[in-house]
C-alpha cells in the first residue's frame, strides 16, 4: 500500500467501498464477514422478564455472528411483528431481542426463511 489516498478515479473496481465501514476497499481494513448459509445454526426462541421493569421480551440466540446478517433480520422480524427490537453481539453467538411476546410471528418468519428453531 502507498501512503497516498485515491481521491479521483473513472475505474469503477477503485471506487468500490465496504459496506460496513464506507472505506474504499483497498484501504479497508474489517474483519471478513462469515457465509451465513454455509453456516449451520438452529435458532433458540425464549421469553425473558428478569431485569426488564417486568415487560416481556422475546430473544432469538445462537445465531451467526454477522452483523449485516443480524442487521437485516432484526429489520424484517421488528415490521413484521410491528414491534421494537435490537441485536447484539456480545458474547459468542448474535442474538436478537424483540419487545413482546412474538414467538409465533418470529417462528413463522424464521420458517419462511428456511431458519430451523427451538423453543
Amino acid at each position: 500500500m502507498s501512503n497516498t489516498k485515491l481521491v479521483y478515479s473513472t475505474d469503477p473496481k477503485l471506487n468500490q467501498k465496504c459496506v460496513k465501514c464506507k472505506e474504499l476497499l483497498s484501504e479497508c481494513s474489517c474483519s471478513p464477514e462469515i457465509e451465513v448459509k454455509s453456516y449451520k445454526f438452529i435458532a433458540v426462541l425464549r421469553i425473558e422478564k428478569t431485569g426488564r421493569a417486568g415487560k416481556t421480551v422475546t430473544v432469538i440466540d445462537q445465531l451467526p455472528k454477522s452483523e449485516i446478517f443480524l442487521r437485516d433480520l432484526t429489520k424484517e422480524l421488528k415490521q413484521k411483528c410491528g414491534a421494537g427490537g435490537t441485536y447484539l453481539m456480545d458474547g459468542k453467538e448474535g442474538v436478537i431481542e424483540i419487545q413482546g411476546d412474538k414467538r409465533e410471528a418470529i417462528r413463522k418468519a424464521l420458517e419462511k426463511k428456511g431458519i430451523k428453531t427451538k423453543g
